[in-house]
């Protein structure tokens, strides 16, 4: 059996990896963590997640939550998603990582780490976004330069981070497939006067409001024609579930910094 790790367990997502762990037939939940002082500190896992006792207490403390663990999966903080790294790195832990809103600094850091250990990251683990992130690679290839490229990407009125990272991802691969550096064509926003769309423009447009989980749209307006492309996350139970994959895929894996697009074969 796979014991895994999980971290924030009494967060929403943590509280659903936890949940699809202990439904598993081949992983076990080996340890879980939430922020030093937090109030359920020292509980019983299975109360916090809804279940019969795990024998697993919530803590803050590293060590006890994942010594016994052979793999952690995080979706916090970028700050917090450090830490853990650096402990899994020390260890020789394996990390499936959902964390977005990484410094650049901070990510290379992470490919440095992921010299030491195995890693997923992925801005997104949905099993949908990742195939969109493909075929969107595919379309900006096949429809060419004529094509306008937006994407808009809508999340509830909590997130803390802007764009996405599964709209920066998207952009990337737009960026990708043109042959492009993101940082030379990306818009971020418009406001005033300013004149018309520049020729390999990659728009990046982000609303913020209720309780929406997640949709993402690319558009590929040409002359008299658009196509469009949506994904939209009814839960974030998708988010786990592409999570859960990529802890069972990564058992056994050698070090590197691997993405969903490896653990899915596309």
């Amino acid at each position: 059996m796979l014991k895994v790790g999980v971290v924030g367990v009494a967060g929403r997502m943590g509280r659903m990896l936890a949940e699809g762990v202990v439904a598993s037939d081949d992983m076990v939940l080996g340890g879980a963590t939430e922020i030093e002082g937090h109030s359920l500190i020292g509980t019983d896992v299975g109360f916090v997640i809804g279940s019969k006792p795990l024998q697993v207490a919530l803590t803050s403390d590293l060590n006890q939550a994942f010594g016994e663990c052979s793999i952690i999966i995080d979706f916090s903080l970028p700050k917090a998603s450090m830490k853990n790294v650096w402990y899994a790195s020390i260890q020789g832990k394996a990390m499936v990582i959902g964390t977005t809103g990484f410094s650049d600094e901070q990510k290379d850091t992470l490919i440095d780490l992921a010299g030491k250990i195995p890693i997923v990251m992925a801005p997104n683990m949905s099993i949908g976004v990742n195939v969109m992130f493909k075929a969107v690679g595919m379309l900006t290839e096949m429809l060419g330069e004529d094509y306008d490229i937006e994407i808009v990407e809508t999340h509830h009125r909590f997130k803390k981070d802007a764009p996405s990272g599964t709209a920066k991802g998207l952009a990337q691969r737009v960026a990708q497939a043109r042959g492009v550096e993101l940082s030379d064509h990306a818009r971020y926003e418009r406001n005033g006067i300013i004149g018309e769309r520049s020729q390999g423009e990659i728009g990046i447009q982000t609303l913020r409001a209720g309780d929406i989980v997640g949709e993402h749209t690319v558009l590929f307006a040409g002359t008299g024609e658009r196509i469009e492309i949506t994904h939209r996350a009814h839960s974030r139970e998708n988010f786990a579930k592409g999570a859960l994959r990529a802890a069972k895929w990564l058992d056994g894996k050698g070090p590197g910094l691997y993405s969903m697009i490896d653990v899915l074969g596309l």
